[in-house]
């Protein structure tokens, strides 16, 4: 099975997939004149903006339901996974990923917002919905919502909660039974409640998961900070082979860190896009800053303090292609939770594994979360008229099942298959909004020319060229047609 895994895993990253997303997250910078630089007082100024409505959620909800995926086991296990297999390099590597993708994330996000629709008595929206509207290609479309299915549905929930289960063994001698089993409690407890539930749920633990890890991350780095300068070295120069120990990682460091990048903070991947739609915003650029900030959040914050927590203790083993160890800093502990969990305990004694274990709780288990409502709004694509309801209670069923499943199998096989839904996701979007970037960037030019003349900016797709974005169309015309002292009224 696990070669198997593997052999597919190496036909879906190949170096191929690598160019294609640094390639595509360069071109987004430099078209937009690095907005994730220019824009960043007003990504901040954003997410404090806007209320949720009968349809739609806030900006804020929908921020943290995008962090809820973005911020998961891929910010702890997944940063020890690139350092065993790319060597510290890897960091510099994930910095880059998430620099170049938070443009990405503002393309994918803004075409979400810009194609959206109202399907039952919520906003929907994501890649299915901008293929198919934006390109005219229903059959790629349908393609996009099938994968994302098997990869949130099925795929990608077993990683969250294997490392849950591992976490929770190692700190505390949890069977994994058992605790896939209290995961699957909680998670229909969440998921029957529909998204404003999730979104409630997220808006609390997301930020609150993240403060504390990055606070301890923090703790740690100030007990070893004489060792802080030598790792910042280390990992510019193995990023770039300089490192004698590393120098013939290269390679591998570029891999590894756009490959865990990629799956820590989703940006190209086609994920954030679902919960960035259903924010009710005024203009489709502001939720699409919004969202390029959450990169930066996860991967620059998040994902650095797991890094430096593991470097600058020492606790971390780096391995060849061929398993030949390169650099040993720990032993009997395999790639994972476990790094992170055996580097706290040396720190902070008594704490440091139960912490981890918490923190990987609450991070694998929003993102198990924040993967069921992606995979419901590609099962609403789908069934828009709502004729085969069945399909949700399905959905709800394998998702649940999936959770149990990834506790309890090995930890390869559930990150092996994690990687292949991710890949099939990031392929098929990536090719989708380089092909239509131009959308967003129309979207980009319009929200910085209302911003300079003093306004609060209002979307008209019509005024832009933009074809097939009806909610906007109509949300437009309502607009024209009120009073102006009763427009605001009529657009709720």
């Amino acid at each position: 099975m696990l070669d198997l895994v593997n052999a597919v895993n190496g036909i879906i990253w190949s170096p191929i997939m690598i160019v294609l997303c640094l390639g595509a997250g360069l071109y987004f910078s430099l078209r937009s004149r690095f907005l994730q630089v220019r824009h960043v007082g007003e990504m901040l100024r954003l997410m404090r903006e806007g209320k949720s409505s009968e349809q739609g959620v806030s900006s804020f909800q929908a921020l943290a339901m995008t962090l809820a995926g973005r911020v998961g086991t891929g910010n702890i296990a997944g940063v020890a996974t690139a350092i065993t297999f790319g060597g510290p390099g890897a960091v510099f590597w994930m910095w880059v990923m998430a620099f170049l993708g938070a443009s990405s994330a503002f393309v994918e996000s803004t075409l979400g917002q810009v194609y959206k629709e109202p399907v039952g008595n919520q906003y929907r929206g994501g890649p299915a919905f901008y293929i198919e509207k934006g390109l005219g290609m229903k059959r790629y479309a349908w393609t996009f919502a099938l994968a994302t299915l098997l990869a949130t549905g099925l795929l990608l929930p077993g990683v969250q909660a294997n490392s849950i289960a591992e976490g929770l063994k190692t700190a505390a001698g949890i069977d994994p039974l058992y605790t896939g089993i209290g995961l699957a409690v909680l998670l229909a407890i969440i998921i029957f409640g529909g998204v404003r539930r999730i979104a409630s749920f997220a808006e609390v633990v997301v930020p609150f998961m993240a403060a504390a890890y990055i606070l301890v991350a923090i703790v740690v780095v100030g007990m070893n900070i004489g060792a802080l300068p030598g790792v910042l070295k280390l990992i510019f120069s193995s990023a770039f082979g300089m490192e004698a120990g590393f120098g013939a990682m290269l390679g591998l460091a570029i891999q590894w860190g756009v490959k865990r990048g990629i799956y820590s903070n989703e940006a190209g991947q086609g994920t954030g896009p679902h919960a960035s739609s259903a924010a009710e915003v005024s203009h489709p650029a502001k939720q699409g800053l919004v969202q390029g900030f959450s990169v930066y959040i996860d991967t620059l914050f998040v994902c650095s303090a797991t890094a430096f927590m593991l470097l600058i203790t020492g606790q971390y083993n780096v391995e060849a292609p061929d398993g030949t160890p390169v650099f040993v800093g720990i032993q009997g502990v395999a790639s994972g939770p476990g790094y992170v969990q055996t580097a706290l305990e040396n720190v902070l004694p008594g704490f440091g594994a139960l912490f981890v274990a918490i923190a990987l709780l609450f991070f694998a288990f929003t993102t198990i979360v924040a993967y069921y409502y992606i995979a419901e709004t590609n099962i609403a694509y789908m069934d828009r008229h709502g004729r085969h309801p069945w399909l949700g209670f399905v959905l709800k069923l394998c998702i649940v099942s999936a959770t149990i499943y990834g506790a309890v199998k090995t930890a390869d096989v559930a990150w092996g298959l994690g990687d292949i839904g991710v890949g099939l996701m990031a392929w098929l979007n990536v090719v989708a909004i380089v092909m239509l970037h131009k959308v967003a960037f129309k979207c980009l030019r319009d929200y910085e020319a209302q911003k300079k003349a003093g306004k609060d900016p209002e979307f008209d797709p019509k005024a832009l060229g933009i074809e097939n974005a009806h909610y906007w169309e109509q949300r437009a015309a309502a607009r024209r047609a009120a009073p102006a002292d009763k427009r605001d009224d009529a657009l709720v």
